[in-house]
């Protein structure tokens, strides 16, 4: 496939913005089982709510940009019952409101409890809002990765591994983010971000190498002579035929060679995975916020490598078809 970096800068902004807010209501689940200090709500939750809605925000702004009606963007919600774009068009939204009224919760001073859980902990409604909050985050990683999890005829697409990795690459760079926010509002609780970081960061390595591994494996269902229904044992393509490019040859094959596809590969494996971790060891030891946003940087440029690699990684089977151009 030809990536459209509207849809890179879409995918990976709001799943950074989806890993911060968990990282934030994480921490205020911590907080209130009193397994981590109680933190500011103004200044750490609430502003980390308002920079996780920006990430979201830019995230709505960029999948405008790959519309060639932007103006009709409200009818993509239509087919709700039966596309997952639908469902994510309404999920994304809703998750946006929710982070919108759990940073407002924190800075209004919703923190009177309305009921209590055994052993006397009390809930106020932030907790709710966050519980909802999940839920919906949760709900719109599977709705975006189930837009291609779900093409059957694009293999190296259809996988569990698809929605894992955009689960654990999303909440990776959220925590590393929360890492970097957290030792600039609330030092004391950068170290449990960054432990967080670390152990999604290394699950995502795990999920992301694991599908690799499957799709270099994968052997093509079909063949040029099944693709035109001739059978012979050498098939030669000469021509495209017509004058050559097509919307076929463009929106399906990024033409791209070998090379240049294991360079993006072996690039993203490092910048989205070791360096970051070596970086966030440094920032934290440190106690530096921008060595920890560096980290969080570093990361997003690799994330951004996988996403590209993870569209262009994708066979279209008619490529057998339009795949020489003499």
């Amino acid at each position: 496939m030809n990536p459209a970096f509207s849809v890179i800068f879409l995918t990976t902004l709001i799943g950074a913005g989806q890993g911060l807010f968990l990282a934030l209501y994480t921490g205020q689940v911590y907080a209130l089982f009193d397994l981590l200090p109680a933190q500011d709500s103004r200044s750490f939750y609430a502003v980390g709510s308002a920079i996780a809605l920006a990430f979201l925000a830019a995230g709505l702004v960029a999948s405008f940009f790959h519309l060639g009606h932007p103006e009709r963007a409200w009818r993509s919600a239509a087919m709700w019952r039966t596309s997952w774009l639908s469902r994510e068009v309404i999920v994304l939204p809703a998750f946006m409101g929710t982070v919108f009224l759990y940073g407002a919760g924190h800075w209004l001073g919703w923190q009177s409890p309305l009921f209590s859980l055994p052993g006397g902990y009390p809930v106020d409604a932030t907790l709710l809002l966050g519980a909802a909050g999940t839920l919906l985050c949760f709900g719109l990683f599977i709705c975006t990765a189930m837009i291609y999890a779900c093409l059957k005829f694009l293999r190296e697409w259809h996988t569990p591994l698809t929605v894992i990795n955009y689960i654990l690459l999303g909440g990776a760079s959220g925590f590393v983010l929360a890492t970097a926010f957290s030792a600039a509002a609330a030092p004391a609780a950068s170290g449990f971000f960054g432990g967080w970081a670390a152990v999604l960061t290394l699950g995502a390595l795990t999920s992301r190498g694991a599908s690799l591994v499957r799709n270099t494996r994968l052997k093509p269902r079909s063949t040029l002579a099944t693709a035109i229904g001739v059978r012979h044992p050498r098939i030669v393509q000469k021509s495209q035929g017509f004058m050559g490019g097509s919307f076929n040859t463009r929106e399906f094959f990024h033409g791209r060679s070998k090379a240049f596809l294991g360079g993006v590969k072996w690039g993203f494996l490092v910048l989205a995975f070791p360096v970051p971790l070596l970086v966030l060891a440094a920032g934290l030891a440190a106690g530096s916020p921008a060595i920890l946003g560096g980290a969080f940087l570093v990361q997003y440029l690799g994330l951004m490598a996988e996403r590209w690699f993870f569209f262009a990684q994708a066979n279209h089977p008619q490529n057998l078809y339009y795949q020489a151009i003499s």
